[in-house]
């Protein structure tokens, strides 16, 4: 039957696949008990109450100890880190940087977020950074949505062609310079599905930020998919993200939804830069009078209540659905964007 301390040291064998360290080092490990009649006990504090990775975890463990002589049984239970030791496990961690960071130097990483889909977060990023350009910044997009992209269609780029270096990848880079990495820049076609488990996407999304030759940037825009599952958890653990911009529509339904998107961002202490509320209203073409196809805005509320003095609403434009299928979403521009651009740049 092993020690106490001969378990401690198997269990450093077991790691947070989002965080990329064992559960040791990380003091998830808590309340160790061994009986004589061969029962192993602990409690596995958990950095968020939903980690996603739990189960693997608590697998990989179990089986790692049942391995060992003596051993009858490994009973884990779960518990929730505090809010000072999850915010001094954060501060002091150091997201991976590129593996060729000689010759990435990227400023700063803002993710793009909706806790629900259909209200338009990649024609927002896509505009983020089409203007952002425009303002003589250099931008490039990270497609974090592994299985649903949709920047690539949106700037007119083919399927495949990506090429590979001793360096690394190279991205993909649109007609006014953005560099783009997207699972559609992988596949042969462009209707090709992506069909993985969560542990392949994370794995993914982390290569897209370590792999990728992404040069000097002073703004890389991470278009995340909808909700608060692996993707979103892996960027905001992975990468060290500097700020979040929350898009939403007037529906309560969806500011409902973004609330849920913030719980966790507060958990990971990653700051709302502004809201967007997209789609808030339509302009009559002929008067400019607002119509409010969706209901009234709620953006006001809602950015107060997610802790932003920023918000902006932007309009129903048919043009944007035109260019985007067409591929020419940096056609596009967009005035009521400019004090989130402000933001970004100060």
């Amino acid at each position: 039957m092993p020690t106490n301390v001969e378990i401690m040291n198997l269990l450093r064998e077991v790691s947070d696949p989002e965080l990329g360290r064992n559960i040791v080092e990380l003091n998830m490990v808590r309340d160790l008990k061994v009986s004589k009649d061969g029962v192993i006990e602990f409690t596995l504090a958990l950095t968020i109450p939903g980690c996603p990775m739990k189960a693997e975890m608590e697998r990989d463990a179990r089986m790692l100890l049942m391995a060992q002589p003596g051993v009858k049984d490994v009973r884990i239970t779960f518990g929730e880190m505090t809010e000072e030791e999850r915010r001094k496990l954060f501060a002091n961690a150091s997201p991976e940087l590129p593996k060729l960071n000689q010759f990435n130097k990227v400023k700063k990483v803002i993710a793009v977020m909706s806790g629900k889909g259909g209200v338009g977060k990649s024609s927002v990023a896509a505009m983020l950074a089409t203007s952002l350009v425009a303002d003589g910044r250099k931008v490039g997009i990270l497609d974090a949505d592994i299985t649903g992209p949709s920047i690539p269609k949106l700037f007119g780029l083919p399927p495949g062609g990506l090429r590979g270096s001793e360096q690394g990848i190279l991205p993909a880079v649109t007609a006014q310079g953005i560099k783009t990495i997207s699972t559609n820049l992988l596949v042969p076609n462009e209707d090709a599905a992506v069909i993985w488990r969560g542990p392949m996407i994370a794995g993914t999304i982390k290569q897209f930020w370590t792999d990728i030759l992404w040069g000097d940037l002073d703004v890389l825009l991470v278009d995340l998919p909808p909700g608060t599952s692996d993707a979103a958890l892996t960027v905001m653990q992975s990468l060290p993200v500097n700020g979040v911009v929350l898009v939403s529509t007037p529906q309560e339904l969806a500011g409902m939804v973004v609330r849920k998107a913030v719980s966790m961002l507060k958990q990971l202490n990653i700051p709302i830069i502004a809201v967007i509320e997209n789609m808030s209203y339509y302009p009559c073409p002929d008067t400019g009078h607002p119509h409010y196809i969706f209901g009234p805005s709620h953006v006001e509320q809602l950015a107060k209540a997610v802790g932003t003095d920023l918000y902006v609403r932007l309009p129903i434009d048919p043009k944007i659905t035109e260019f985007g299928d067409a591929g020419k979403i940096e056609q596009i521009g967009s005035v009521e964007l400019k004090p989130v651009l402000e933001r970004l740049n100060a």
